[in-house]
């Protein structure tokens, strides 16, 4: 991201968290989600209007039709088909019209209730002309005609047939081809009503029973048996402004390919049928050969590889099953909600979609969450298509994946600049609008402003004492104290683990200072964690800026040090107070920018030394090795503790040569004193890295080159990281690790427990060695069975697990050494075999080969 997209997207969530964009007290907001879910339904709404979704809609159709079982032939129905098999058999296509009067002559034996005649017949084909028209008299057989579209000429019914005995043989084909649409009936330009070749014979059948009748109540509904027809509008379902003329239907489909019995014309004519198939059954006479190409595209062809293509008979068939099944039996027709219920639809699932993303903060629980939506969404979509619904399906799924997607990284924008624990805005929020308050005193009317840096005292004995859980829960607390002693205007932001900072904008240091003294004495009061009452206090640092600020702090990172600083001073001078931000700390920064210049020449000028603290193993009580631990011998200071340098070292990035020449310096050392004892073993020497040398690319690279200047053996060298380094990038830790152990060095773990590493990557980590952090080793004597010895215990319970030896750091007592052999631990460190010596004084002590 540049820095000019970073600082627009700091200042635009500058403006959103006084608005209320952000969490208070830690209740999550859903209003991003809504104004999310409502952008993408208008959005939705607008493509869907201008057709975008329409061919994804018609597919999802197609689909859910596929996906219902099929409900098997309709015993009303007999198909009669012209197969390529007859059409060999009689020699001719079209067959004649003798060929066809035959056909009728036989079935009319077995008494139908109506025979529907798929065969164009408005020009004769001789011979048997007179025999065929003699036939269609019969008051139960109904014809078919093609009307004209005003662009291609119609195709007339046969001589004398009456107009309610005829039928159009017009399907509606969508966009792709497909038949998903029943036309019923058209308006002839003689004003007079059209019927298709299905109506008609459903009329027929039903003649002696039941009637349709115009609706009373909806002007356009039809009302006939037990069915309510309703035409299809422009925009019903996932149509988006279709063609409606006529009096429109969805085809429900009966099934793929066995919507009535089947038998060909040849079997009519030999009389292989049985007359039951015929007795009070409509009878649909028609082409199924392929070669006649009275073939159209279904929602089922995509399925059906041999045969995609349904033959035109079958559709009316298919036409007429739903006629019937929805007059006779009540199967409900297709229906469709109004503009209003589908913009609702839509927009549930959109802020479904939003709030997911929202409110579930591990992003593998919001995947399985919004999986498990879609799949109900695509099942209560399935439910209402069973029941004979057709909502819209494509852009409810499209509004909650991309309302989803959307918060998401809307929510990770916002997750980059507030605080996840409290919702406050952090450091580089709080940055952002400390500049915005700079660049206000710049104008013609400029206001001094204050910020104030905030610190809980002794809140890690706290967290240490209560668990983490606990200092959430005081920290959430402290942060509501905090707000109720603000007024409006002004910013308070989390910039560290238990560091806070406040943007006080016009104000003067009198201001500052109260309240300052409103923050303490709402801190007074104790809080109560789980039970039991604690009692905080917080030191306070104030820097005031604007016209009375020195030019040369007019910069908010600098501005906010200054607060830091003074709340340093104040922690120093007895913590629970506040102190104002002075020049004279500016000594001060000054002798820390003194001590950065120093740290930077020290190592030309050759001011670092090793000192070596034996490793012994418990069991035996001898030396296996040593760490390699740096010390700065000043020439004005003196020696400088590590204690003051390495924080300053590793901000600097100077703890990086220092590293390198720690690493080198150590091996030459070990490998010098290899030529000068016989070890039983190969001597250990341990070397610490920090976090900025385990980022350098590469590490690897030179360390293998350490090891081949100094001619050390890769076993004989220990490199050891503390677990939050790893922990700050696992997978890039691992890989990194990986290749360190390809050296055949080996690794170990410093200070584990302290920090914050998963025992699911630890199992991962290449790691020969857990070390236990002093703090649990000095307590272990405090009682026989107490925490910290079940810590130990386990850890070293945990490294043997994983096949890794332990070493334990900061021994003092025989008592503590007792302990330690006891439950197993290998080897101990600390004051009680030895300081960290000088190279003389370390050489010495392994001459005399002590044992403890």
């Amino acid at each position: 991201m540049s820095s000019k997209l970073s600082q627009n997207i700091r200042s635009l969530f500058s403006v959103l968290t006084p608005m209320g964009l952000s969490c208070q007290g830690g209740r999550v907001w859903v209003l991003p989600a809504v104004l999310a879910g409502a952008t993408v339904t208008l959005l939705n709404l607008g493509v869907r209007r201008l057709g975008g979704f329409q061919s994804w809609e018609l597919g999802s159709f197609d689909s859910l039709v596929r996906l219902q079982p099929s409900k098997g032939a309709d015993p009303r129905l007999l198909v009669v088909g012209i197969s390529e098999a007859d059409i060999q058999a009689l020699g001719r296509f079209p067959i004649t019209d003798r060929t066809l009067a035959q056909t009728l002559t036989k079935l009319q034996k077995y008494h139908p209730k109506a025979i529907g005649l798929d065969l164009y017949r408005d020009l004769p084909q001789a011979p048997g002309n007179q025999e065929l028209l003699a036939q269609l008299k019969t008051p139960n057989v109904v014809a078919i005609d093609k009307l004209s579209d005003g662009e291609s000429p119609g195709v007339s019914a046969p001589r004398g047939i009456p107009p309610e005995r005829v039928g159009f043989n017009d399907f509606v084909l969508d966009a792709d081809g497909v038949v998903r649409r029943n036309l019923i009936s058209v308006s002839k330009p003689d004003r007079t009503i059209a019927f298709s070749f299905s109506v008609q014979l459903a009329l027929l059948y039903l003649k002696d029973r039941l009637q349709p009748e115009d609706s009373p109540v909806h002007p356009n509904q039809i009302n006939w048996g037990k069915a309510q027809f309703q035409p299809l509008k422009p925009n019903s379902g996932g149509y988006a402004n279709i063609d409606t003329k006529g009096y429109q239907i969805l085809l429900q489909y009966h099934s793929a390919n066995n919507v009535a019995r089947q038998v060909s014309i040849s079997q009519v004519l030999k009389g292989e049928i049985d007359p039951s198939w015929v007795k009070d059954k409509i009878v649909l006479i028609g082409t199924t050969a392929p070669s006649a190409r009275d073939l159209f595209l279904t929602p089922y062809s995509p399925a059906l590889q041999q045969s995609p293509k349904m033959p035109g008979v079958l559709l009316h068939a298919q036409m007429l099953s739903q006629l019937l099944s929805a007059v006779l039996d009540g199967r409900s027709l297709f229906w469709m909600w109004p503009s209003w219920a589908e913009i609702l639809w839509n927009a549930s699932w959109a802020v479904i979609g939003g709030t997911i993303a929202w409110r579930i903060q591990h992003p593998l629980r919001a995947g399985l969450c919004g999986v498990g939506v879609l799949i109900a969404l695509l099942g209560m979509s399935f439910g209402i298509f069973t029941v004979g619904g057709w909502v819209p399906l494509v852009s409810p799924t499209l509004g909650l994946v991309m309302t989803g997607v959307g918060v998401s990284a809307y929510k990770k924008l916002y997750d980059a600049f507030h605080d996840s624990l409290t919702g406050l805005p952090n450091r580089d929020l709080f940055v952002e609008c400390l500049g915005r308050a700079i660049g206000n005193t710049r104008g013609r009317h400029s206001h001094l402003f204050a910020v104030l840096f905030l610190d809980l005292d002794r809140f890690k004995v706290i967290n240490d004492s209560l668990g983490h859980l606990a200092g959430d829960e005081l920290l959430m607390g402290v942060v509501l104290r905090l707000r109720a002693s603000l007024c409006h205007g002004e910013t308070v932001a989390r910039v560290g683990g238990d560091d806070f900072a406040i943007l006080v904008r016009n104000t003067d240091v009198d201001s500052a200072v109260n309240l300052a003294d409103r923050i303490h004495q709402a801190l007074i009061v104790p809080f109560e964690l789980r039970g039991q009452e604690v009692f905080v206090t917080a030191s306070i640092g104030i820097a005031v800026g604007g016209e009375t600020a020195a030019t040369v702090r007019e910069q908010p990172e600098h501005l906010l040090r200054d607060a830091h600083t003074a709340m340093y001073r104040a922690k120093a001078l007895g913590m629970g107070r506040y102190q104002l931000f002075n020049a004279s700390m500016h000594d001060l920064a000054l002798e820390r920018l003194q001590l950065e210049t120093d740290l930077r020449m020290a190592l030309k000028r050759g001011e670092f030394l090793l000192h070596y603290q034996p490793f012994v193993c418990l069991a035996t009580g001898r030396i296996i090795g040593f760490e390699a631990l740096v010390r700065w011998q000043h020439p004005v200071r003196g020696l400088v503790s590590p204690v003051k340098f390495i924080p300053v070292a590793e901000e600097t990035g100077a703890i990086v040569p220092l590293g390198e020449w720690v690493l080198e310096e150590a091996c030459r050392q070990l490998r010098l004193w290899e030529g000068m004892f016989d070890f039983d073993r190969p001597l250990m020497m341990s070397v610490n890295l920090s976090g900025k040398q385990f980022a350098q690319p590469d590490l690897v690279a030179r360390i293998k080159e350490i090891l081949g200047t100094t001619g050390l053996s890769a076993q004989s060298l220990k490199l050891e990281i503390t677990e939050s380094v790893v922990m700050d990038d696992v997978e890039s830790a691992i890989a990194v690790l990986k290749h360190m152990k390809a050296l055949n060095v080996k690794l170990g773990i410093d200070d584990f427990g302290t920090g914050y590493s998963s025992l699911s990557y630890l199992s991962r980590f290449p790691t020969d060695t857990l070390k236990v952090d002093k703090s649990f080793v000095g307590l272990m004597e405090i009682e026989s069975e107490g925490e910290n010895v079940a810590i130990v215990r386990t850890i070293v319970t945990l490294a043997h697990a994983l096949g890794m030896d332990v070493i334990a750091e900061g021994v003092e007592t025989a008592a503590q050494l007792a302990r330690l052999r006891a439950i197993g631990c290998e080897y101990g460190q600390g004051y009680f075999f030895a300081k960290p010596l000088p190279s003389e004084a370390a050489t010495a002590l392994m001459a005399s080969r002590p044992q403890w």
